[in-house]
Order: C-alpha cells, then sequence, then structure tokens
C-alpha cells in the first residue's frame, strides 16, 4: 500500500510542479531536470524497500554504545572538535606508525588535489543546532554532532537544494572533497550539481543548461549525467557501487577533479566516473547540493570536511625544473604521523619521478600550522616527514639513501594562520631537490 502511495505522488507531482512556474522557458528546463530525475528511480527503489520493511536505524541503541545523532545540549560553544578530515595540529600521540591499516587499498587510487586550499567547511564556527552561515538553502537543516565521528556535521533534514555560497565560481582546475552519510531507516539520494551561475544566477533556482549532475544513491548506486547549453543531454550513465550502501557502509568520502572539461569522481579509494567532456568551456559554473526523497518524511543527509582546491599540480616540473614541490595533499590522522590512506595519489607521483630520475635526491620538510605547542609542533613536523621517506621506501621501493628529513614545525608558513583554509595551506610536505 505505501508502495502505491510513493506512485501515485510521483504521478500528481508533475502538475504541481508546473503550476507554480510560469515562464515556459523555465517549465521546460525543469521539465528536463525531472527527466534526469527519474532516470535514479529503479536504483532507489532498492532502498526504499527495505525501508518500508521497517529495517532499523544505524543510529539505534546498541550493547554498551549508543549510534545516533544529538544535539550536545550541554555543550557550552559552537567550537567543534579536532577533525581527522581536516588534519589537525596537536601533540603527538604515543600510537604512532607509517601508514593506516587501508593503505594498501588505495593502490589504484589516483586522485591528487588541488595545489592551493582555497575553502574548508567542517562547520566548526557555527553554533550546534544552527543552519550554517555560509550556505543558502531552500530546505532545511542544522549542524550536529554524531556519536562515534569527528567534527561537526551538516544535518540535512528532508528535501530541497542546498548552497555552499562561500565557494564562489569553480577553478577549471580545481578539487572538491567532502564526506557524506546517511541511515538506512533514514536514507536520501544525495546529489551534487556543477550550475551555470552566468545562466542561472540565483543557483538555488538552476536549470538544465550545461547541467553536470552527479547521484549519489546510499542502496548501492552513482549516476552521472551531463547537458549542453541547450538543454541537450550529451552524458548518461549509471553503475552499481558498493562504497556507500546502508547498512554496511553508511559514509562515504567523496572526491572530484575537474581539469578543463575533464570530471574524475571518486568514492573513498574507487574512481566511479571519469568523463573527458563533462564541462562546458569557459562557464562559470558552481557547485550545488541537493536530496531527493521522493516523499518520504524522516530523510537526513550529513555531510562535513568539504575540503577545495585549485591549480594544477606538476609534480615532474615542480620538483625537476623549480627545485621544489609542496604539497599538502599528503594528510595525516590526527596527532600521529600515520599517513592517511587518501594520500597514495600524491606519494604514487612523486615515488613515480623520483624512478624514472634515479640520480635525483631530495630533502623531505616536515612543517606545520600555528595550533598548539611550538616545540610539539617542531617535533611532530620532523616525524611526520620521516614517515613520508619510510613509505616511499618500504612501499614505493624508492632507495632511502636518496632521501633526507628535516622539520620546521610552524616557523615556516605559507599562508595565513587566521583562516582555515590558511591552515591547511601551511600543514604541508616540501620536496627539495639536492
Amino acid at each position: 500500500m505505501k508502495r502505491v502511495h510513493i506512485l501515485l505522488a510521483l504521478c500528481l507531482t508533475g502538475s504541481s510542479v508546473a503550476a507554480q512556474i510560469i515562464d515556459p522557458k523555465k517549465t521546460a528546463e525543469r521539465k528536463a531536470t525531472d527527466r534526469a530525475n527519474s532516470r535514479v528511480d529503479q536504483t532507489i527503489d532498492k532502498g526504499f524497500d527495505k525501508v518500508e520493511e521497517g529495517i532499523g536505524s544505524l543510529f539505534k541503541k546498541k550493547p554498551k554504545k549508543e549510534e545516533k545523532t544529538e544535539r550536545a545540549a550541554d555543550q557550552t560553544s559552537g567550537k567543534a572538535e579536532p577533525s581527522e578530515g581536516l588534519d589537525s595540529e596537536k601533540k603527538p600521540s604515543k600510537d604512532t606508525g607509517t601508514t593506516s591499516a587501508s593503505f594498501t587499498s588505495y593502490s589504484k587510487f589516483d586522485f591528487v588535489p588541488g595545489e592551493k586550499v582555497i575553502a574548508l567547511e567542517d562547520f566548526g564556527q557555527d553554533a550546534i543546532g544552527d543552519f550554517p552561515a555560509k550556505w543558502n538553502t531552500d530546505g532545511a537543516g542544522e549542524v550536529v554532532k554524531i556519536s562515534g565521528k569527528e567534527g561537526q556535521w551538516l544535518k540535512i533534514t528532508g528535501e530541497g537544494s542546498f548552497y555552499p555560497e562561500f565557494l564562489g565560481v569553480m577553478d577549471e582546475n580545481c578539487t572538491v572533497e567532502f564526506e557524506m552519510g546517511t541511515s538506512e531507516a533514514h536514507q536520501v539520494l544525495a546529489r551534487m550539481f556543477f550550475v551555470d551561475s552566468k545562466t542561472y544566477p540565483n543557483i538555488l533556482r538552476y536549470g538544465s543548461s550545461n547541467l553536470v549532475e552527479l547521484y549519489f544513491d546510499p542502496a548501492g548506486a552513482t549516476e552521472v549525467v551531463c547537458r549542453d547549453q541547450a538543454w541537450e543531454t550529451k552524458v548518461a550513465n549509471k553503475k552499481e557501487n558498493s562504497a556507500w550502501i546502508t547498512p554496511e557502509n553508511p559514509f562515504v568520502k567523496i572526491s572530484v577533479w575537474r581539469q578543463k572539461t575533464r570530471l574524475r569522481v571518486y568514492m573513498n579509494e574507487t574512481k566511479v566516473w571519469d568523463v573527458p567532456r563533462a564541462f562546458e568551456p569557459n562557464i562559470p559554473y558552481r557547485v550545488l547540493f541537493s536530496t531527493d526523497t521522493r516523499f518520504l518524511d524522516d530523510r537526513e543527509l550529513f555531510i562535513t570536511n568539504m575540503r577545495v582546491a585549485k591549480g594544477l599540480p606538476d609534480t615532474r616540473s615542480k620538483l625537476l625544473t623549480e627545485g621544489k614541490f609542496v604539497t599538502n595533499g599528503i594528510l595525516f590522522d590526527v596527532n600521529s604521523d600515520r599517513i592517511k590512506a587518501e594520500s597514495y595519489g600524491v606519494l604514487k607521483e612523486m615515488a613515480q619521478v623520483l624512478k624514472e630520475n634515479p640520480a635525483v635526491r631530495v630533502r623531505i620538510s616536515g612543517h606545520t600550522d600555528s595550533d598548539g605547542d611550538p616545540k610539539a609542533n617542531l617535533v611532530l613536523s620532523q616525524q611526520r616527514a620521516l614517515a613520508v621517506k619510510e613509505t616511499l621506501s618500504k612501499d614505493f621501493g624508492i632507495d632511502a639513501a636518496r632521501m633526507e628529513t628535516n622539520g620546521f614545525g610552524e616557523e615556516k608558513p605559507l599562508d595565513n594562520n587566521a583562516t582555515a583554509a590558511g591552515k591547511a595551506n601551511n600543514r604541508r610536505v616540501e620536496f627539495t631537490k639536492l
């Protein structure tokens, strides 16, 4: 009976949308978008079957551990705890190592983040219970904490569009990374759009012209749709993917890489899309997130740790021609010199350059931001540089005698330590040709 109600609602929605839009051109554009949305109906059905059967939530109570979202009513400030995704700088913990346990699973991961971080969003500046100040929406959401998860998250409830206004127009060479999650009882279709902001200056009222669409279904599927200026579909494809599927894998990291017209998309370590001509040239694209509940109540999506960087990293040229390659794409666990698995792409590129140039020797230097104790930061930077050397030697076969290390802590900042993006640029590893 619930399925009948859902189908009836789907049949009725077209007329209600049309009644709200008077401009014929806007109507045509919206219909084009609706047609794209219908493509994911089959994949989302799998998730709704589970919802209708009443399968339990990720956040239900479990023995000795409660898995649920909370408002943290007893919290006295809106400041978030350190987030691993932002590589917070603290004094080193006793439990250190070279690489995280899942490092080898990223052996085919070739994602390399942009050269300069231009924005970081972990919602640490927003009060619990508030909608984030740097975003706009036609829906509803609030900043929350999640038991067992680091930092603060934007909790999106119901259906709507969510616009990170602070990002501005995308650079033609850039990367966007973020984490998102849901639960089996509250799962929702997540969408990420790249909108032509010249044609649609009101991003929340976007249309189909030059639209690039990504769909992520927590029932285990993903889809890409790319359109040209005349709303015609250039690319449309979908596939199953288990990187984000409830209840087994309720949280996922998304990495998006744009190089001019080319689009690459990764879910955790898996590359799911590589489209050579996804983006139209010379279009001022902006990022928009959206949710689709298919008219079911109590839907929830969580987003955090958005990291946006621009520039095209050129490891070979920077090291061999300019004599130095600087990267903030080698990430570490909090309070540790343990390298995060998603750093594999950067390390692999550096190893390839060193293998092809066996006479080259390098100095690996670690740097931190100004948070924490200066002496602890100095030690941490030295330990992290050594961890990079050990990883290049152990996992990539680079002769350890070709590499030396040092660390400078917070002594040599490249950017302003007053902003989150500036701190991210200061947390870096430098390779200097000797």
